[in-house]
């Protein structure tokens, strides 16, 4: 019987997807430890497979510190393409039989099956619809089945590797209790550590502790996580759209040939609107631009691409569209450029051949426009035409960091 208020949510995640996704590839890599990302000193590993992390290896851990931890392990550079490939494919299957999904980064799902039971039983209907994933990709996926989004999410963890876990509506504050705090979603190293230094080690001793006192000592993040702590999560799947998107566009004050002017254009406009991407925590995975001649014709041009929300990969495929699509030599009236088929993500998993030091650029200079606005910092390129001596302490500053970081 559904009581009022409740709800069945599921929770998909695909295990170690990098690395499952390499040992598709190379069967001979599965039971190994094995690390994904660059393979310079100064690299980052961008994902680890369980026999890695005994080694106490983890993803973001420089590729150094990895190798002396596990000298044996095994590197591969990474296949965005691969791993973009079987995300959709996986986004696919579930949008075929789902009637409500989210898809919340480019491994992990969200499924709303309120009112299910009615008809087929939620747990059969999802235990199906996982090993028919699995069949169809041969990846592995984990599999969570709750009354909230949190608490499926922490189900999947306890599920892992490979396995799936549902907690009876009424019981996820039990199923909470002995965990750890680090257990709850979002609570890192930080707060964790605030909460140990005051006696709170597991959940059970968090849900127990007065709100308010909380609050007192987090903030309003202390509300979010004593509500946590007793399995409260009232948070909604948000319906998947691959139409969602960013964009911007420029009409130009007068019509214009100028390649030189157009390039620096479509510099600005990617950069702005990557920052955007990259301020929401998203990835995109198709690039659109869009082009308006002097006679008003209008014409656009999309490609597909492995997610990301780096700027130098997202400035590459806006300046080859740009190319392809450009064919009739006459002024140009707009320009537009749009990152659509958006996915929640982390824009540093995508720099497999990068290093330390560009995923700090990143940082830093998103840091900057955080701080002061987009345009405050704009690479050298933007500025076409200007003679350096002209140009803005911050724009040359960019033109240097773009000699130190040519990808950049």
């Amino acid at each position: 019987m559904l009581l009022d208020g409740q709800r069945t949510i599921a929770h998909f995640d695909l295990d170690c997807f990098f690395v499952s996704v390499e040992c598709l590839k190379d069967n001979s890599l599965k039971g190994k430890p094995l690390l994904v990302g660059g393979k310079s000193d100064r690299a980052v590993v961008a994902a680890c497979s369980y026999e890695a992390r005994t080694f106490g290896i983890h993803s973001a851990m420089p590729m150094k510190m990895a190798l002396r931890l596990c000298p044996h392990a095994i590197i591969r550079g990474g296949d965005f393409d691969e791993y973009t490939h079987f995300s959709r494919e996986v986004t696919d299957i579930i949008a075929g039989s789902a009637p409500l999904y989210e898809k919340s980064s480019i491994d992990e799902f969200y499924l709303d099956l309120t009112g299910m039971d009615k008809y087929f039983g939620s747990l059969k209907w999802t235990s199906e619809l996982r090993q028919q994933i699995m069949k169809k990709t041969q990846l592995p996926i984990s599999l969570g089945l709750a009354s909230n989004k949190m608490v499926s999410k922490v189900a999947t963890n306890e599920a892992k590797p490979n396995g799936q876990l549902s907690i009876p509506f009424g019981q996820e504050k039990g199923f909470l209790a002995p965990m750890s705090v680090e257990k709850i979603p979002m609570v890192g190293k930080e707060t964790a550590a605030q909460l140990r230094r005051r006696g709170v080690e597991t959940v059970r001793t968090l849900s127990e502790i007065p709100v308010g006192l909380l609050e007192a000592w987090l903030g309003k993040n202390g509300i979010s996580l004593w509500n946590k702590a007793n399995g409260i999560d009232e948070s909604p799947v948000v319906p998947y759209h691959e139409q969602k998107s960013i964009s911007t566009e420029n009409t130009f004050p007068t019509d214009t040939i100028d390649l030189g002017f157009i390039h620096s254009e479509l510099v600005r406009m990617t950069e702005k609107i990557g920052f955007e991407l990259r301020s929401q925590n998203r990835l995109t995975g198709c690039v659109t631009v869009k082009i308006r001649y002097s006679d008003f014709e209008t014409v656009t041009k999309q490609l597909s691409i492995p997610y990301t929300s780096s700027d130098h990969v997202l400035l590459e495929k806006v300046k080859e569209l740009f190319h392809r699509l450009y064919d009739r030599r006459l002024l140009i009236r707009l320009i537009g450029v749009r990152f659509s088929h958006l996915v929640s993500g982390n824009y540093q998993i995508s720099l497999f051949d990068d290093t330390e030091d560009m995923i700090s650029l990143y940082q830093a200079i998103d840091s900057i426009k955080s701080q002061f606005g987009w345009q405050y910092l704009m690479r050298g390129s933007s500025s076409a035409g200007k003679h350096e001596q002209q140009l803005q302490p911050y724009q040359k500053e960019t033109m240097i960091m773009h000699k130190r970081y040519p990808k950049y």
